[in-house]
């Protein structure tokens, strides 16, 4: 009997990676690709899922059979992941019929959440989702293409998100993981039974528009012809129902209990804290976590590695020039002079709301800040101030969810490309005041998915949740430098005074933008 292979295929904001793992746990090939947001207006973002998902998923599997050479026919199981709350309708044969409506950074659908909160009253919203309905919610944006594109909702087959899409293609099987679909498209589900609410989803969609709940480890289907000729996948081979990016990243950072956060660092911030029971805080969310019997209390950014590019593009253009030309790295050569500079960038407090804010504000109209400034100030101490403003909004976020009694935090998990600088990571940990683990190898949400696979088809060594931590490495730790924490609370007191401050400014700005 030979090797048994799983792959796991995770599609983010600007890339997607792949990688084929063999029964012990080890990667025998990763491949990326890399694929381009669109932001046609101010609070619309959007993906080609025709060529950015389902065209990165064939390439990276094609790529990852190539590699490695192995057999297809070896393969045991597929898992997918996506970005999480997206919006997507399709046809009958699954071709979209727009462009994607992605998660939270997509603030479109304002109008839709005050219909939606009229309709039926901020205490049943509270009900439902233990805050007041965001821009994370599949239910204003399904509304918002009722409202704005009637053309589109009358084709509608499927309102579909990232994994769903990815999956259908894959298997002809319309399927939403448990964790996603009755979190994101709550209240349109029954949390019980898992199937439509016909009086809810009535003002929204019809039932038979929704795809069907599963847990994200159940075998969805198997790879269709058609969809073996593009992958390079054997027909037949098991897929998963696969589940949003975050949420597969946290499985492969090991939070599989109560106590145990992940800290995703990409183009924004997504943090998951393990729970024992759902914890209603309106400033941020919660869920009934992938894991069965566990929940989570979670907060997700707008920017972190968004932020950086941005530096990247229009602050430190020769840096990445350089990179171009066949130099370092541009954000390696944007850290020179940042280590140099004191903690709290000698008075600076950036606000890093470059594109609003999900938790805690809730705030599309929300703007960036660069407070402090001096003659005195230079590159280095801008760039170090919007490092270090990532590490406040999530000591800012750690603090909401540790003010619940019943919320123990006991290890932080860091994963995504933010890890990869060592000094931005030493920041975050001096601001916390706590340690932050990172494990030996950032696969990221792609092994989270071959796990899963794995998990789904009962191959030995993965029998449960629990076991797969068996196969997460750890790597560094990095520990506070608790003189510069006490430096570094001051300026969280700042940051956190900012955004209340400009708030009613940052409001007329982005009317008088609207407007223009």
């Amino acid at each position: 009997m030979g090797n048994a292979y799983f792959m796991g295929i995770d599609t983010g904001t600007n890339s997607s990676k792949g990688v084929l793992m063999d029964e012990s746990g080890k990667v025998v090939a990763l491949h990326a690709t890399t694929h381009a947001m669109t932001n046609p207006k101010p609070n619309h973002y959007e993906h080609d899922a025709e060529k950015d998902w389902w065209g990165d998923f064939c390439t990276i599997s094609k790529a990852l059979i190539e590699k490695s050479g192995v057999d297809p026919k070896d393969i045991k199981a597929v898992g997918a992941s996506a970005l999480g709350a997206d919006c997507l309708p399709v046809d009958k044969d699954c071709n979209p019929l727009r462009k994607a409506i992605l998660y939270g950074i997509d603030a479109r659908a304002t109008d839709e959440m005050a219909q939606l909160t009229e309709m039926y009253g901020e205490e049943q919203i509270l009900a439902w989702y233990g805050r007041p309905l965001c821009s994370s919610d599949v239910m204003p944006k399904i509304l918002w293409i009722k409202n704005k594109e009637p053309e589109v909702y009358a084709k509608a087959h499927k309102f579909l998100t990232g994994s769903s899409y990815i999956t259908a293609k894959l298997t002809g099987e319309y399927v939403v993981d448990r964790f996603l679909g009755l979190a994101s498209f709550n209240p349109l589900y029954d949390p019980k039974t898992w199937q439509p609410v016909p009086k809810y989803c009535e003002p929204i969609c019809r039932p038979d528009q929704l795809a069907t709940v599963k847990e994200a480890a159940d075998i969805a289907g198997t790879v269709t012809a058609k969809a073996a000729a593009e992958t390079g996948l054997a027909e037949g081979t098991p897929v998963i129902t696969g589940t949003d990016d975050s949420g597969a990243e946290a499985i492969s950072s090991g939070v599989v209990k109560p106590g145990q956060m992940m800290l995703q660092l990409g183009s924004s911030v997504y943090m998951i804290l393990g729970t024992e029971t759902l914890v209603d805080d309106e400033r941020l969310w919660r869920e009934e976590f992938i894991v069965p019997g566990l929940c989570d209390i979670s907060a997700g950014t707008n920017a972190a590695g968004s932020l950086t590019k941005w530096y990247r593009d229009n602050i430190f253009p020769e840096a990445l020039a350089l990179e171009q030309e066949g130099g370092s790295d541009a954000y390696q050569t944007m850290m020179e002079g940042v280590e140099a500079v004191p903690a709290g960038s000698e008075g600076l407090v950036t606000l890093p709301y470059f594109a609003g804010e999900r938790t805690p504000v809730n705030d599309p109209k929300a703007r960036g800040v660069v407070f402090g400034l001096t003659l005195s100030h230079t590159r280095a101490h801008l760039y170090r101030s919007a490092l270090e403003s990532v590490g406040y909004s999530i000591a800012q976020q750690i603090a909401l969810m540790e003010s619940h009694p019943e919320v123990h935090l006991d290890r932080i998990i860091a994963v995504g490309g933010g890890t990869q600088n060592p000094v931005w990571m030493q920041i975050i940990a001096d601001i916390l005041g706590k340690p932050v683990d990172t494990p030996l190898e950032t696969v990221g949400a792609c092994f989270g998915d071959a796990m899963m696979a794995a998990l789904a088809v009962k191959h030995p060594g993965f029998e449960s949740y629990a076991s797969l931590t068996s196969f997460i490495k750890p790597g560094r730790t990095y520990e506070p430098d608790m003189e510069k924490h006490k430096v570094y609370e001051t300026y969280q007191k700042v940051y956190r005074a900012l955004y209340e401050s400009t708030k009613s400014l940052a409001h007329t700005l982005s009317d008088a933008a609207v407007k223009e």
